[in-house]
């Protein structure tokens, strides 16, 4: 386990806690970009498979949180653009 490794993804998982709050509390998506949060999610599968298949440790939980955060907020983007595409129309 590099530390360095946990430091860059306790970095990125700051970021994910804050974008779903500003989700709920604005109950809008607008700037939002689901393809760059699946990139990222994408990103975070494949640290999971290469600490799986070649060093598992601890780290892996890092991995797993910050890819929750992402799916969560990759929903409430999929539920608030809908909702606010139906209230448009």
């Amino acid at each position: 386990m590099s530390p360095f490794e946990g430091i860059m993804l306790v970095c990125f998982g700051v970021s994910w806690p804050i974008s779903i709050v500003k989700s709920i509390r604005v109950k809008r998506v607008e700037g939002k970009s689901p393809l760059f949060m699946g990139v990222v999610c994408l990103g975070y599968v494949s640290g999971i498979v290469h600490k799986i298949i070649y060093s598992l440790d601890w780290i892996i939980l890092l991995y797993g949180l910050n890819m929750a955060m992402i799916l969560i907020d990759l929903f409430l983007y999929a539920h608030y653009n809908r909702k606010n595409r139906v209230a448009a129309a």
